[in-house]
């Protein structure tokens, strides 16, 4: 007996490694864990976004007047009608006018906002939170103020009253389109409310740049400021610049809430979307009339993204710069 415990003591049996239990239930099946917790997603994309384009493009063939189920197909009629709809073709001339002013000063603030928080070396958090802050506002809340308190036309509204300090009257900022004082009021809602949430995609594309370039160029002799921006900095937020003026373009044309409810019931100064939405909800509830602007709508959003991707590079790879 103690001679076999000596030899198992010296040479001891090397241990059988225990095998894994197989796991069950639903830890073990992961095509129905993806489908668990995609599911969901992609049946509210589908019930909200696929199906309501799928419909909207037929309705747009259909004289769907006060009904979505209509009957009497009548083909391209539709889209001739809204094409040849002047407030239709003067609301794309709104947009133009609109984007020519919100791009690049929306670009411009929010590449700014950004340079700047991106310097500071303390309470950066804070300044990101507070220049984001305002994204989180519904655009009916901001338009109320800005229409109310900001702009309202009275003396007793700020923009007039710090104008008044300086002897100037009274000005009815959404009174009347001449001069068309309402893009001020536009413009600035849209700025205060969007630029912050830009500011944090420069930002995230700033802290990317490797210090070595600006070592690089310091050791070349590039003086910090402008030469460094122009060559280091700006070359390297290409990426992020194309996919801001993207969004931009898109939002534009998707603008709504700020027009309906600073403008109301003007025939004046009213975006694509705002048409569409008399056309499809007025007085004639035209659904297919309605339906068919928005498919132009979306077809000139593609084309316009198309375009300005290609032109700015997006989706290219490093060695085709």
């Amino acid at each position: 007996m103690s001679t076999t415990t000596a030899r198992d003591l010296a040479h001891p049996t090397p241990a059988q490694p225990s095998k894994a239990k197989p796991r069950r239930g639903l830890r073990a099946n992961a095509t129905l864990n993806f489908w668990l917790f995609t599911g969901p997603f992609l049946l509210g994309l589908a019930v909200f976004v696929f199906v309501p384009i799928v419909w909207s493009i037929w309705l747009s063939f259909y004289d769907a007047r006060f009904t979505v189920t209509p009957s009497n197909f009548i083909g391209f009629d539709n889209y001739k009608t809204i094409l040849t709809d002047p407030n239709f073709t003067h609301s794309l001339g709104t947009f133009t006018v609109f984007a020519a002013f919100i791009v690049p000063t929306t670009w411009a603030l929010s590449l700014g906002l950004a340079l700047l928080v991106n310097r500071l070396r303390f309470m950066r958090a804070f300044f990101r939170s507070v220049f984001f802050l305002p994204t989180a506002c519904s655009y009916v809340a901001a338009a109320l103020i800005w229409k109310m308190s900001l702009f309202n036309g009275v003396r007793f509204g700020l923009a007039n009253t710090v104008l008044g300090w300086f002897g100037v009257e009274n000005t009815a900022w959404l009174a009347n389109p001449n001069p068309p004082w309402y893009w001020l009021v536009i413009v600035t809602l849209r700025l205060w409310i969007q630029s912050g949430f830009y500011m944090i995609l420069f930002l995230a594309a700033l802290q990317n740049i490797p210090a070595e370039l600006y070592e690089a160029a310091e050791i070349d002799g590039a003086k910090p400021g402008w030469q460094t921006f122009r060559y280091i900095t700006l070359p390297q937020l290409r990426a992020t610049s194309t996919a801001v003026v993207l969004l931009l373009l898109v939002a534009a044309y998707q603008a709504f809430d700020e027009f309906y409810n600073l403008m109301g019931k003007a025939t004046w100064g009213q975006p694509p979307l705002a048409v569409l939405y008399k056309t499809a909800l007025g007085v004639n509830q035209d659904y297919g009339q309605g339906s068919a602007g928005a498919v132009i709508l979306t077809l000139l959003i593609c084309v316009v993204t198309l375009f300005q991707g290609r032109i700015m590079g997006f989706g290219r790879g490093e060695e085709s710069k």
